[in-house]
């Protein structure tokens, strides 16, 4: 008797289980966003799409995210002018990348925090934040000295010549 209503409960579960699933598919059907965060891809496009939401995200909402891009894009246009080889243009853009993926990183490390620390103040939220940005600048310390590198021979050369 026993096996029965463990095979009718686990039933029950099933439909249960069911329709909650039908009824989240139909509620993220009609939702305008996203869809919620705890559920997968469904496909590789979506992957994509909410991988580029995160960056427009960062462009809108962070003024270094949107200063970092400015700087690579007057980089790499730089670099093109100036004729670099097109193993220092990787390194260039190798270094500008690394910059804008850490600005993401730190955005979404801060975004963490805010969500499990509230509008309080907490010692370890403030040094999250400060390490993730002072890793933020180590990189572009470490790009600008890269680009002076590769940049600057090539434009002195271009005054020299002129």
């Amino acid at each position: 008797m026993e096996n029965i209503q463990l095979v009718a409960s686990q039933d029950s579960i099933n439909s249960v289980v069911q329709n909650n699933t039908v009824n989240n598919n139909t509620q993220t059907k009609k939702r305008k966003g996203r869809y919620l965060a705890w559920q997968i891809a469904p496909d590789l496009g979506s992957s994509f799409k909410f991988a580029w939401q995160g960056v427009t995200y960062a462009f809108e909402t962070q003024r270094n995210f949107r200063i970092h891009t400015i700087m690579t894009i007057v980089a790499l246009t730089l670099a093109i002018y100036l004729k670099v080889t097109t193993v220092e243009l990787a390194l260039i853009s190798l270094t500008c990348a690394m910059v804008m993926v850490l600005e993401l990183l730190n955005t979404a490390l801060e975004s963490v925090v805010d969500l499990t620390v509230g509008q309080n103040y907490h010692g370890l939220a403030k040094i999250a934040k400060d390490c993730a940005a002072g890793a933020v600048l180590i990189s572009a310390i470490a790009s600008l000295i890269v680009a002076g590198f590769i940049l600057l021979p090539h434009g002195l050369d271009l005054i020299v010549s002129i």
